[in-house]
């Protein structure tokens, strides 16, 4: 079980982390439509997953701004917010912030996502939330890139993602 920091205080993070290197697991999340979203709807494209408590916290919000910000920098690639929120939530983000090159998904019937990919908060108050992260993933979903951010309201490295998803090129 990993360690992250929650307002300086340590909390359990559980799930196995994906390493560069590892085949990421597939999955099958939620988008604004209530529709399911595999994984493997997307082969053939890079992917950038970022993983946030919640879009609605102010940190959720920064790192899905960020990603509409820098989405046209990464060719052929598809960037992702996954949440624990509702589909609604996203929506209503989406239009309010105007993201356009962001897929938001919940976890809503995706809850493997959560020990899947090692972001399962575990102590309270947050537990059944996730913790911050950032992975990116080439073609056939190898992790290039992933960051168990250590501080659940931190911003990932954003520059070490382009490094890491632009050297794959």
């Amino acid at each position: 079980m990993a360690t992250v920091l929650l307002n300086g205080e340590p909390i359990g993070v559980g799930g196995r982390f994906p390493r560069v290197g590892d085949t990421a697991h597939s999955f099958m999340l939620v988008d604004t439509n209530l529709g399911d979203v595999p994984l493997s709807k997307f082969i053939g494209k890079r992917k950038i997953i970022a993983v946030v408590p919640s879009v609605d916290a102010e940190i959720g919000l920064k790192i899905t701004r960020r990603l509409e910000s820098i989405a046209d920098g990464f060719p052929n690639t598809k960037s992702f917010v996954v949440s624990v929120d509702t589909p609604y939530a996203m929506a209503r983000v989406i239009a309010t912030e105007g993201i356009r090159k962001v897929h938001l998904l919940s976890t809503l019937r995706g809850r493997d996502f959560h020990k899947d990919y090692g972001v399962m908060i575990t102590d309270v108050p947050l537990s059944g939330m996730m913790s911050t992260a950032l992975f990116g993933l080439d073609e056939n979903d190898t992790v290039l890139f992933a960051e168990l951010v250590q501080d659940v309201n931190a911003e990932p490295n954003y520059d070490k993602l382009a490094e890491a998803m632009l050297a794959q090129e």
